[in-house]
């Protein structure tokens, strides 16, 4: 990738961040990054190919944060609490954007349809972390569905009450976390 298009898809990330997608056109957002819409379709293509990008790009690092915590660290325990702590310090900035992307994948929007590969990829990792400590690949599959979908609504209260009752969502997914370290749980 150019480093003029990296440029553009950091400024375009913070942008849709900040302010979400909605049916934002290509000229409002080129205005809100400092560039043109010419520059926008050069580099992406369209509207919805800068939506593709984006979307890509944001879960792409959630996904290579979680892989290289758990290369890190020998417990993938520990590796899971640092993840958590990562995803919980961007709840309120990085959730409504994941949520509002979320609701676009579910309605078929094709820009959207990266979110579901990364949840794949998320779910695949997490088997392959519970098959690691001593899990049945069926149980493995289990434990790493129930965790996606306790760290979902979890971040999803967070970014709702924009940070406000983060010790007790610590406390819940942390107490959650051991809860499942345990065999046959």
């Amino acid at each position: 990738m150019s480093s003029a298009r990296e440029a553009l898809l950091d400024r375009a990330i913070a942008w849709f961040t900040e302010h979400g997608v909605g049916d934002t056109s290509m000229r409002t957002i080129a205005e809100g990054i400092g560039t043109s819409h010419r520059m926008l379709h050069y580099h992406f293509g369209s509207r919805e190919g800068l939506l593709t990008a984006v979307v890509t790009a944001t879960w792409g690092q959630q996904y290579r944060a979680l892989a290289d915590l758990l290369e890190a660290s020998a417990d993938p325990y520990i590796a899971a609490y640092a993840l958590w702590d990562r995803m919980a310090d961007q709840a309120a900035q990085l959730g409504p954007l994941f949520f509002e992307v979320a609701a676009a994948a579910m309605q078929g929007k094709p820009w959207a349809a990266p979110l579901g590969q990364w949840i794949r990829e998320w779910k695949s990792t997490l088997e392959t972390l519970f098959v690691r400590v001593g899990r049945g690949r069926e149980q493995a599959a289990l434990s790493a569905q129930m965790t996606l979908a306790m760290a979902r609504g979890l971040l999803f209260e967070l970014a709702l009450t924009e940070g406000n009752g983060r010790a007790a969502a610590d406390t819940a997914i942390r107490t959650f976390l051991q809860s499942i370290r345990t065999p046959g749980v």
